[in-house]
């Protein structure tokens, strides 16, 4: 369990752990920590958030600093899933074709382009959350986190090789899957708990994502990988973001 626990840390973030082992014998519980690294980026956000409230910053500073914790805690592992799955689609090729972009070590220019869209998009829907939605928004890197792992021991993989084949294929299933359903129940309701509007906003778009997620790998890949999944990560939490960020606006 330590060594899962330690395995989860090192490969999904930059926080500083002990040397893990990374034999496939002991990598059949890293998914139950994968919601834990969304604790830390949620706990950091809302600190932040609660600072720039104290000191009255400029809500750039606010906004720009919620946007980029989450990069700096995963070392941007999912925004590259996410550049790179996005390089894939854009391609229209074969779904052959499309697997092997996801390995290529060069970023085309619409992947570029679409990454910059969205880390302004992801400002912009910071800017429109108020302090007292901010800790919906760190609840739901529990959630999104719970639901990528879900997806790893739940999904078909598009690959037999591979860091997340790897994961999938030696993970004890029912308790990894058990574990999640766990976390995705706590978030969900932690979220409608703090507020009913932004956390059922939240909580439906998370899902809507997650099963587009599911639609889109199967048509344009024949399963899931780790590229894939860093990229639903970070559709999800951006949409996610946008729920709670509208729930506020909304009249009713």
């Amino acid at each position: 369990m330590i060594n899962s626990f330690l395995l989860a840390f090192a490969m999904y973030s930059k926080i500083p752990v002990p040397r893990a082992d990374w034999s496939e014998d002991k990598m059949k519980y890293v998914m139950c920590f994968f919601p834990l690294i969304g604790v830390v980026i949620g706990a950091l956000a809302a600190g932040f958030g609660a600072l720039c409230s104290c000191l009255e910053t400029p809500e750039l500073l606010r906004a720009s600093g919620l946007t980029v914790i989450p990069l700096l805690v995963t070392g941007g592992i999912h925004m590259d899933g996410f550049v790179d799955t996005t390089d894939a689609l854009s391609s229209y090729q074969s779904r052959e074709r499309k697997l092997e972009i996801l390995k290529d070590s060069h970023t085309g220019a619409f992947a570029i382009i679409v990454t910059g869209i969205y880390l302004v998009v992801s400002l912009g829907m910071w800017s429109g959350i108020p302090d007292e939605y901010l800790m919906v928004m760190a609840v739901s890197f529990v959630f999104s986190r719970a639901l990528s792992g879900m997806s790893v021991v739940t999904f078909k993989n598009a690959r037999k090789d591979g860091l997340l084949a790897t994961f999938s294929t030696n993970a004890e299933k029912y308790v990894t899957r058990f574990v999640l359903a766990v976390f995705l129940l706590a978030a969900g309701a932690g979220m409608i708990l703090l507020d009913w509007k932004a956390g059922l906003f939240a909580v439906a778009a998370g899902l809507f994502v997650f099963c587009y997620y599911r639609y889109k790998a199967y048509k344009e890949f024949g399963g899931i990988t780790g590229d894939l999944a860093g990229w639903f990560t970070e559709l999800c939490e951006l949409f996610m973001g946008i729920a709670v960020a509208a729930a506020w606006y909304l009249p009713f």
